[in-house]
């Protein structure tokens, strides 16, 4: 392996230092030096590896213009050659960590250039684009850059060293990247498999050796046979919540949520409502909460008696980096409330 790596770095707008939510909607452009975190990576790297280039994308712009995003940042990497791609650190962030993974599906799925990352385990684009990067465990926010980065650092080192060869992701410290190779051992199967039965049985600790992902499952109910007479409630990840927020649900990794009066609302206007999430452009939004909320369509379907009745409060909440326990606690408070006041159906939104 070269002494000195060249390293692509990928960053969205805000860490890009262009802007942020305003600027989501930005393509790809690219400077060729390191940029924000890229610096302090340079600077821990030394003379390891150097980022030579740093390539810029909007959240917004890359997920709603995939494949353009992907051939742009493509043409990039072909232009540098690098070693290596870092990506992010992207944490809880779903577009980011969303636009880290799939710059990872081009990078070494379609170029075969090695990427490291660093993402929060129930970020989707970990779940989506795990086989294609080295990613490290971070925090759900940015809050935790200061472990980000030294762990990121501490891989790619380990990489340089060891001359690509990682090992197993609980030696080296990355997530599983559910890739399965071969290797032997002083044991067969079969004795490894009741030694570990046996320290089950016994109550001891032991690592099953293929571990099996978790299916959280919900039984259907049965459809709503009459429509025309039930009661009909709204409960929204969109952040839709009264002007002020009066909760002051966080943008971001929401830590509650709130239930709001809508009896005799109509239609819910600018004056009265916006939304309180971080995670997508709000100006259609806040000029018309109904495009989140549509308790105007719903009035209609009440008034023209296709339902029966809209239930007189809504609930929402912020999705953009909610943790699944928070938003599972959040779903069996509300559902007991609902069932208890006879609602026979929900509406979910999102964004």
């Amino acid at each position: 392996m070269k002494d000195k790596l060249k390293v692509v770095h990928y960053i969205n707008q805000f860490f890009g230092q262009i802007g942020g939510e305003e600027k989501a909607n930005i393509p790809p452009s690219y400077k060729d030096e390191p940029v924000g975190a890229g610096m302090a990576f340079n600077n821990a790297l030394g003379d390891s590896a150097e980022i030579v280039r740093t390539i810029i994308c909007g959240d917004t712009y890359f997920n709603e213009n995939l494949e353009e995003a992907k051939a742009e940042i493509k043409k990039y990497l072909i232009e540098v050659k690098p070693d290596l791609v870092i990506a992010g650190p992207a944490f809880n962030a779903g577009r980011y960590g969303m636009a880290c993974g799939a710059v990872a599906e081009v990078a070494n799925g379609e170029l075969g250039i090695p990427v490291i990352s660093g993402i929060y385990p129930e970020n989707p684009g970990y779940d989506m684009y795990h086989q294609y990067a080295y990613f490290v465990e971070t925090t759900n926010s940015a809050a935790g850059m200061r472990e980000a980065l030294p762990a990121m650092v501490k891989l790619i080192k380990m990489y340089i060293e060891k001359d690509g060869d990682l090992g197993r992701p609980e030696e080296a410290g990355y997530l599983p990247r559910g890739i399965r190779n071969n290797i032997f051992v002083e044991e067969r199967g079969s004795l490894r498999a009741v030694k570990m039965l046996v320290a089950k049985i016994n109550g001891d600790d032991f690592v099953t050796e293929y571990p099996m992902p978790v299916f959280d499952r919900v039984d259907p109910v049965p459809p709503l046979k009459d429509l025309a007479n039930a009661k009909i409630a709204l409960v929204t990840s969109g952040g839709i919540v009264p002007t002020g927020n009066p909760d002051h649900i966080e943008s971001s990794s929401a830590s509650k949520y709130g239930k709001y009066s809508i009896s005799g609302v109509k239609d819910l206007t600018a004056l009265d409502y916006e939304t309180a999430h971080g995670g997508y452009d709000p100006v259609y939004a806040n000029n018309d909460p109904d495009c989140v909320l549509p308790i105007d369509v719903l009035r209609d379907m009440e008034s023209e008696g296709k339902i029966g009745k809209l239930y007189d409060y809504y609930y929402s909440t912020v999705g953009n980096g909610t943790s699944v326990a928070n938003a599972k606690s959040y779903a069996q408070e509300i559902a007991a409330e609902l069932v208890s006041d006879g609602v026979q159906a929900v509406i979910l939104t999102s964004t």
